[in-house]
């Protein structure tokens, strides 16, 4: 696919753009969804983003929305805003899949606390987005949906796990994506997508399911929601809407959008634990960091506190309890990527004694304060997103040093969510043969609106993300 921008198609306005028009009577919640509508139908098929479309309920949501307008009502945050729902939380009425033909028919009774604070703010769903089986890869592809391709270019990488929500994002599939991210499953996806997206605090955001042999997508791997879209602003929008506390999640904390201001002043990282990162994501962070000082930030390259080490403790936390049971699970399902990501650990986890869950939650607090020290003094950081460009689709499948080098360029990736930090990667830019390139940004403890407000000083001064059009 090119990229071509189509200002007039209202599949390619961002969200705060369509919610303003709806709110002022410029524009109907149905006009805006039929357009989708529309875009999803003659795209959709091309890219396998969307795996659940169910167009009426789509149709009967925006038209609630106008309803409520109709009658004076106050409408929400996100009015007739089309949005997609990851297929691993439970949505009302739809199948709660995770990519596995085994949960085909697990369909939902009630709403993951994140579907419900977008219906809140009068978001309008317009599809199910897909995964890879279990979420468990930086590629999307599964038995039961197939596989989700990249709509800035063919053969990357729609990255995992929320890559159909990344692609159908990047695509004009909706303005925002709900994506979920353990160890870089929003974050990876935009990155390879050429769009944003948000990894929030742990604890930010509630996630659970009633639905699933898991029952949750909870605290104790670190796994959170968080959204992905086309600007700064649409994030911003879709992150406060989700900040809606619920008492079934034990994890969640309210906690502010807005916290006092900070000195800007970022730490610049290009290799961090000296990781080979590749000349263009070099190049992209360097011009990020001097955008960041025309904007009036101080930026000072420094080494960052560890990272690397932090990986071994995440797959613990991740894998190390009942990695037997997870790879039964696997081997029912027969899903080849699911099947390599479990028995690329096997070594991992059998070298795990049987103190190795508490050994690593009490180092997780030592890197967590490692970091929360560190960022004391620079309230940002800039880091690559990964140590490579995005990769050749299913290349951890291709052989043993493949999948090596896959995990080993993702080390940010896999290592983040240990200190519970928010991160958030932004576009900033294509290659010329069309390849994303971005960078990833940290911020202090539930300073969501540090990372954002960084964000959209360096988006300012680069390249617009554009829709990927056929």
């Amino acid at each position: 696919m090119k990229d071509t921008q189509t200002p007039d198609a209202l599949w390619a306005w961002p969200a705060t753009r369509l919610a303003a028009a709806i709110k002022s009577g410029d524009l109907s919640a149905r006009e805006v969804a039929l357009a989708h509508i529309a875009r999803v139908e003659a795209t959709n098929p091309a890219i396998n983003a969307i795996v659940d479309f169910q167009p009426e309920k789509t149709l009967a949501a925006a038209d609630a929305v106008d309803a409520r307008r109709a009658r004076g009502a106050a409408v929400g945050a996100l009015a007739g805003v089309p949005v997609t729902i990851k297929v691993n939380v439970d949505q009302t009425g739809y199948a709660t899949t995770n990519g596995l033909k085994a949960q085909k028919d697990l369909i939902a009774r009630s709403n993951n606390p994140v579907v419900e604070s977008f219906l809140a703010a009068d978001a309008v769903p317009l599809g199910r987005t897909n995964t890879p089986a279990f979420s468990y890869r930086w590629f999307t592809n599964n038995l039961l949906h197939g596989a989700t391709h990249n709509p800035r270019k063919r053969g990357l990488t729609p990255g995992g796990s929320s890559g159909g929500a990344g692609a159908a994002v990047a695509a004009g599939l909706g303005a925002i994506g709900h994506g979920t991210d353990i160890a870089g499953s929003v974050r990876y996806p935009a990155y390879a997508c050429g769009v944003h997206g948000l990894r929030p605090s742990v604890g930010r955001v509630a996630a659970w399911n009633a639905s699933g042999p898991d029952r949750t997508i909870g605290g104790q791997i670190m796994a959170v929601s968080g959204p992905l879209a086309r600007t700064v602003g649409d994030l911003r929008l879709a992150f406060q809407a989700m900040l809606r506390p619920d008492a079934c999640d034990p994890w969640a904390v309210p906690a502010p959008f807005h916290g006092a201001d900070l000195p800007k002043r970022a730490a610049l990282c290009t290799h961090p634990d000296g990781s080979e990162t590749a000349p263009e994501l070099v190049a992209a962070l360097h011009a990020a960091a001097e955008r960041l000082r025309e904007a009036g930030w101080q930026v000072d390259e420094v080494e960052l506190p560890a990272l690397a080490s932090a990986v071994p403790l995440q797959l613990t936390l991740w894998m190390g309890d009942g990695y037997e049971a997870l790879l039964a699970s696997a081997e029912a399902e027969g899903d080849p990527g699911a099947l390599a990501a479990l028995r690329g650990q096997a070594e991992f986890v059998k070298g795990l004694g049987p103190d190795a869950i508490a050994k690593a939650l009490t180092e997780r607090m030592a890197i967590a304060r490692d970091w929360g020290l560190f960022m004391a003094r620079y309230p940002v950081v800039l880091l690559p997103p990964s140590a490579e460009l995005p990769f050749a689709d299913n290349l951890d499948l291709a052989d043993e040093a493949s999948y090596r080098r896959v995990w080993t360029a993702q080390m940010s990736m896999i290592g983040l969510p240990v200190t519970g930090l928010p991160a958030l990667t932004l576009n900033t830019g294509l290659l010329e043969d069309g390849t994303p390139v971005g960078v990833q940004i940290v911020a202090p403890k539930f300073r969501e609106d540090v990372a954002l407000g960084c964000a959209e000083a360096i988006e300012a001064r680069g390249p617009q993300v554009r829709v990927a059009l056929p």
